[in-house]
Formats: structure tokens, C-alpha cells, sequence
């Protein structure tokens, strides 16, 4: 299964939008609460957000892994890509390449936050 990380945004932006996801909860991602995808491809992206240390919880529960709060890094990662123009540039960016690292995501992201805040002068 390839990586969507149009996906990946959406699932991180919607766990820093829930207050009650501070660690003393649970969430699961399913059909009902995100459209549009499988829920294989919605477990496994979730998969890939507890590898990646941006979401804390109980990834091995059965049926479907389950989130109780972003990690410190996945707060650093929410705020490069939170703003959809940052998103959008983005994406025009790595546009043609099959497939990118999620490193190199964040780094673009960075890099147009301070193209931004340069352009406040």
C-alpha cells in the first residue's frame, strides 16, 4: 500500500483539532469518521503515524489501532503543515515525484513557513 500524505494531514490535523485527545482518551479512525478511504488504508496510515513517533496510544488493539494524543514531534510536524497554502506549495513542489520522504515533507514545509515569514518584513 503507498503512503497518501494528503491522509497522513488530514488524520494529524484532526487529533490536534480534538481537546479530548490529550492522552486520557482513545480514537479510532474508521469509515464513518473519515471518508473516502478502507479502513486497511485508514489502519495503516495510522500504523505509519505510530512509526513515525507523531501519535501516542494503543497501536496493537484489536481490530483497529487506537490514538490518545500527538507526540511532541507529531505537534512539530502538525504546525509545518497545518496552513493550506504551506500544504498546497508543498505539494506543487514534489509534484512528478513518485514518492517522497516524510523528512523531506517537513523540510519543504520549513523552508515555506520562513519564505513566508521573510515576506513579512
Amino acid at each position: 500500500m503507498e503512503r497518501n500524505m494528503d491522509l497522513i494531514r488530514e488524520m494529524l490535523l484532526r487529533i490536534a483539532a480534538d481537546p479530548k485527545l490529550d492522552g486520557s482518551k482513545h480514537f479510532v479512525f474508521t469509515k464513518d469518521n473519515l471518508g473516502g478511504y478502507s479502513q486497511e488504508e485508514l489502519n495503516y496510515h495510522v500504523d505509519l503515524l505510530f512509526e513515525a513517533g507523531f501519535v501516542a496510544g494503543s497501536p496493537d488493539s484489536n481490530p483497529n489501532p487506537m490514538i490518545s494524543k500527538l507526540t511532541w514531534k507529531g505537534h512539530e510536524f502538525v504546525d509545518t503543515i497545518r496552513d493550506s497554502g504551506i500544504w498546497s506549495s508543498v505539494k506543487e513542489r514534489l509534484k512528478g515525484l513518485p514518492s517522497v520522504a516524510l523528512s523531506v515533507v517537513a523540510e519543504i514545509a520549513i523552508a515555506e513557513a520562513k519564505k513566508r515569514i521573510g515576506g513579512l518584513r
